[in-house]
């Protein structure tokens, strides 16, 4: 496993940490306490941290413009305005499901937003992923227990995602107009091994940047599912990356320490909190998400 030089850059711990993600215009990190219903934002440079109360579990954001987010949450998607906190519905999603939430969710690169859901206590097959186009949710694929590693190609032109319960990693062709599936998908790798398929996140390369819950790592492979690098990370349930900072060249690491006991938690001491390695990567922006066709 490889050490590369890693910092704390939020000490606060996460019950579930998740759903990273970065605005390089404003130096600006967000991601999600899941379970306890938090958002934190990050100013990278200065290490300023705050953390907002939701009032609902929530997974995962992706911006609208300077002014709004979009937030994905336990029974729909909402509008936030990012100087007040103001929250509107803007599509239910799952809303008369009550043992369902949000999970991993990604914007391809035309501004479709790839959307997960599963069980709360991981019930088999109760999620799913759904794609917000045109201002209307699409279900893609039904049945998934735990889904995992919503990430895009640079081009648009393949799609990624991981049920973590089947420990496969699957790769799909899209539609690089509209980060819609032309055909099924194919499984690119099968873990072995410690822990599982996490969140993910796509290089300028194309390289995919897999945090493995339960092993302590982020995991690289190649577009073709080849292992290349598997980078240590203080805490033993690391749950996604985004990339971060100038150049887009830094990792930010969520963890959690969901499921674990008082022992547990004990012997890893840095549980829930959240990281930043030096990587020396090449980063993508995060697209914007289009809420309706153009």
């Amino acid at each position: 496993m490889e050490r590369v030089p890693t910092s704390v850059l939020c000490d606060e711990r996460c019950h579930l940490g998740e759903g990273p993600t970065y605005d390089p215009s404003i130096d600006t990190a967000w991601w999600f306490d899941i379970l306890a219903g938090r958002l934190f934002e990050a100013q990278v440079g200065a290490g300023r941290i705050r953390s907002h109360a939701l009032g609902r579990a929530a997974s995962a954001l992706a911006r609208i413009d300077p002014e709004r987010q979009l937030i994905v949450a336990d029974d729909g998607l909402y509008i936030r305005n990012i100087s007040d906190g103001a929250m509107t519905l803007y599509r239910p999603l799952e809303a008369d499901n009550p043992r369902t939430r949000s999970n991993d969710a990604r914007v391809h690169p035309s501004g479709t937003f790839w959307i997960g859901t599963m069980g709360r206590k991981a019930e088999p097959h109760a999620g799913a992923i759904y794609a917000l186009h045109g201002g209307e949710i699409t279900r893609l694929f039904p049945d998934i227990t735990i889904p995992n590693a919503i990430c895009f190609s640079p081009d648009g032109t393949v799609g990624y995602f991981a049920d973590t319960a089947a420990h496969v990693l699957y790769r799909v062709p899209l539609d690089p107009n509209n980060g819609l599936p032309t055909g099924e998908p194919e499984v690119l790798l099968r873990h072995m091994g410690v822990g599982g398929l996490d969140g993910a996140v796509v290089d300028a390369d194309g390289c995919i940047w897999n945090a493995r819950w339960g092993g302590g790592c982020v995991d690289v492979y190649s577009p073709a599912g080849k292992h290349l690098r598997c980078l240590h990370v203080p805490a033993r349930q690391a749950s996604c990356p985004a990339f971060v900072g100038p150049g887009l060249s830094r990792l930010l690491v969520t963890s959690a320490w969901q499921d674990m006991d008082e022992t547990a938690r004990a012997g890893d001491p840095d549980h829930g909190r959240t990281f930043l390695l030096e990587v020396g990567g090449r980063g993508r922006p995060e697209p914007d998400v289009r809420l309706a066709c153009s």
